[in-house]
């Protein structure tokens, strides 16, 4: 059975990947989901993209477990992006979307600890992928036929160039944020001492928007992790 763009349906493999015409029902979760819905420029190429960047993140080696199933690392983070994103702002531009699914394209090519074990180097990796990130998912665009002004666009949320003037950089970044306290807060909070996340929660925390943060206060954090974001705002004069 075909799509409406002429496509066989797919289904999921073990990596979150689509596979050709066996499950009817993810045509329809498609179909139903604002990330493809809203209006884009060319609906087979923006697919297109999505796929090769997810085809990307699914050779990650490194596997989390969500809802039952081991997904690479990046793939499920990409999703994850992309839902808050679409979920802060509904009629997220193309370039916006784009932006999130490739926001740590292959980042587990570049390990941490390939850099100095230092703040500085620290600092440094983070650049590098910054650019890492940017310039691979330019090359995806590109190859599916997106314009250099619509890649130049994405790679300059990615690198977050215009932060925080750029209305659409600080919805991708209240979204980082977002994911960082739901996903990834109790991982981190489990093997880090209680000052150095304290204080990163407070940086988040000044990233972050209004919107945004109503929606953190709003997530169901365990115990330990509630507490450190209570400290975190109380010794915070950007927590109200």
């Amino acid at each position: 059975m075909s799509n409406a763009f002429g496509r066989k349906m797919s289904r999921t493999n073990s990596a979150g990947i689509a596979e050709p015409g066996r499950d009817r029902l993810w045509f329809l979760r498609m179909a139903e989901d604002p990330f493809w819905t809203v209006k884009v420029s060319d609906p087979a190429r923006f697919r297109n993209a999505v796929r090769g960047f997810d085809e990307e993140n699914a050779r990650d080696p490194n596997m989390e477990i969500v809802d039952g199933a081991s997904v690479p690392r990046e793939l499920a983070y990409a999703r994850r992006l992309t839902d808050w994103v679409m979920k802060l702002a509904p009629s997220a531009s193309e370039e916006l979307r784009l932006a999130a699914r490739c926001q740590h394209l292959g980042r587990w090519l570049v390990p941490r600890n390939s850099y100095e074990m230092t703040r500085a180097g620290y600092l440094r990796w983070r650049s590098d992928l910054k650019v890492f990130h940017a310039r691979n998912a330019g090359e995806i665009l590109r190859q599916v036929g997106y314009i250099e002004e619509v890649v130049h666009r994405v790679e300059e949320l990615n690198l977050k160039k215009n932060f925080p003037d750029d209305p659409e950089a600080r919805i991708l970044e209240d979204a980082l944020c977002l994911v960082f306290l739901q996903y990834q807060l109790a991982e981190l909070a489990s093997r880090t001492g209680e000052e150095k996340i304290i204080n990163a929660l407070r940086k988040s925390w000044k990233k972050m928007t209004p919107a945004a943060r109503a929606e953190a206060l709003r997530l169901p954090f365990g115990p330990r992790e509630k507490s450190l974001l209570e400290q975190a705002l109380a010794g915070d004069s950007h927590g109200g």
